[in-house]
């Protein structure tokens, strides 16, 4: 085994360190609601307080990049570390008056560790390993999703407060260890000559409507991410509505699907700084179909639905680390840190979108013809991918 490679101690660690900060998502994700409701919050409320943990993440993201860029990763993690241990703490000790706060700050606490560990897996690893890294931690923060409710559920009928409280504090602490001494770049990444060179963040977001790449790349991720945000919120009411397959079922695949691609698939996403349309318009396209698929599940076949949630997966699992590494390559390096984080929060911003646009659209037509819309617009981004794509950069700028 490469002892630099993806698969080796240091870079284990940063997975485990992964897996334990978003641990506290999903059991969060259960536990705030119910207390909310238990102290008289409305669903309205409920939801606003929820949803203020992914706006602040997706607003924080490209300052977030642009100060891990000036610190470096580890310095920015060890902060963090602190206030996101502060942050879950606080939940246990907290009222509703203070859950909207507290979400919000979560929000950001995350949009800075996401870059902190995507980046500093990028500078530590050679191009030809960074997909892989990038898939496994992807692979390690999703893992918590799996099995966070059932245990969130599983603590607050077992001890109520009490095991909550003793969860939150075991999870900032334990993550805060391990993360203290985690294998990252602990200096600034500015060299001198940067130094020179360098513009403020505002100047690097100009850079948005002229890098090509990084237009064509976040524009399939915007739509990608708009399509799967519909999936994974309205699927429930779709099958309870169609009396087709389950929601469950459906849910399970497609997260195993995920699991098992970023595992065993990560050496397939190309990592080499290339451009490889026929592989990303195949990622697109098996989502589009499992879009398809799912719209056509409504005239009573559920092996439609269950299907469309495996091409689903496997598109979306192996979309974003594609992406993103080809990002970190052929990216200005002045500006690289800033514009992925304007890229993951264009991904953030999808899911946003497929909430609210895709849910108004079901509202007025049906979610069958909403999950038809998401497979066109899929297919626009393979139109997009081919036509613009043609004259992207094969090699590192």
């Amino acid at each position: 085994m490469n002892k630099n490679g993806p698969l080796s101690l240091p870079f284990i660690k940063l997975y485990a360190i992964t897996f334990l900060f978003f641990s506290a998502n999903p059991i969060l994700n259960i536990i705030v609601p119910l207390r909310s409701e238990a102290q008289g919050a409305s669903n309205a409320e409920i939801g606003v307080m929820m949803g203020a943990y992914m706006i602040t993440s997706m607003l924080f993201r490209p300052w977030a990049g642009s100060i891990v860029h000036r610190f470096g990763p580890l310095s920015v993690l060890r902060a963090l570390l602190l206030a996101n241990g502060l942050v879950l703490i606080l939940y246990t000790i907290s009222g509703l008056e203070w859950y909207f706060a507290l979400r919000a700050m979560q929000g950001v606490t995350t949009a800075f560790f996401s870059l902190s560990l995507q980046l500093g897996i990028v500078d530590k690893l050679a191009h030809h390993d960074r997909s892989q890294g990038i898939s496994l931690y992807l692979l390690a923060g999703m893992l918590p999703t799996v099995i966070g409710p059932i245990l969130a559920l599983t603590l607050w009928d077992w001890g109520g407060m009490n095991a909550f409280t003793t969860s939150m504090i075991v999870i900032a602490l334990v993550t805060g260890i391990l993360g203290f001494k985690a294998a990252l770049p602990s200096g600034s990444q500015v060299t001198q000559n940067e130094q020179q060179q360098a513009s403020s963040m505002t100047s690097q977001l100009r850079q948005l409507w002229t890098h090509r790449a990084f237009l064509v790349c976040s524009t399939a991720m915007l739509i990608a991410s708009v399509s799967f945000g519909a999936v994974t919120t309205f699927i429930a009411l779709y099958t309870k509505q169609s009396g087709v397959g389950h929601a469950g079922i459906y849910l399970m695949l497609q997260a195993g699907v995920m699991v098992f691609c970023r595992f065993a698939l990560r050496k397939k996403v190309p990592s080499d700084g290339q451009w490889h349309p026929r592989f990303l318009v195949g990622l697109l396209l098996s989502m589009a179909v499992g879009l398809q698929l799912l719209a056509l599940a409504v005239y009573g076949r559920a092996s439609f639905m269950y299907a469309g949630s495996m091409l689903i997966g496997l598109g979306m699992a192996l979309l974003y680390p594609h992406l993103v590494t080809y990002l970190t390559i052929v990216l200005p390096l002045s500006s690289r840190n800033t514009l992925i984080g304007v890229f993951i929060a264009v991904s953030d911003l999808g899911s946003v979108l497929g909430n609210i646009v895709m849910g108004t659209i079901a509202d007025h037509l049906s979610y069958s013809y909403m999950y038809g819309i998401c497979a066109g617009l899929l297919l626009t981004s393979v139109a997009i991918v081919l036509i613009s794509g043609r004259r992207l950069a094969i090699r590192s700028e």
